[in-house]
């Protein structure tokens, strides 16, 4: 898809600082996929009462054993 867009020099600067890409293109792909990827990561708080643990099941002794 090709688009024509207006980008912050200082921020597409800033950027490239952070990044391996070359190019804009490569960065403006690069920070897509992280900001799909970030977005894709479950809170851990929407978990919250989802989650059942097996009848004996003990962390405790868990922790101990490792």
């Amino acid at each position: 898809m090709r688009t024509n867009i207006v980008l912050e020099d200082k921020l597409v600067e800033e950027a490239f600082k952070y990044s391996k890409a070359k190019t804009k293109k490569e960065l403006i792909h690069e920070a897509l996929r992280e900001f799909i990827a970030s977005r894709k990561k479950l809170d851990l708080r929407e978990l919250r009462g989802k989650i059942v643990f097996r009848e004996g099941y003990d962390y405790k002794k868990l922790r101990r054993a490792g």
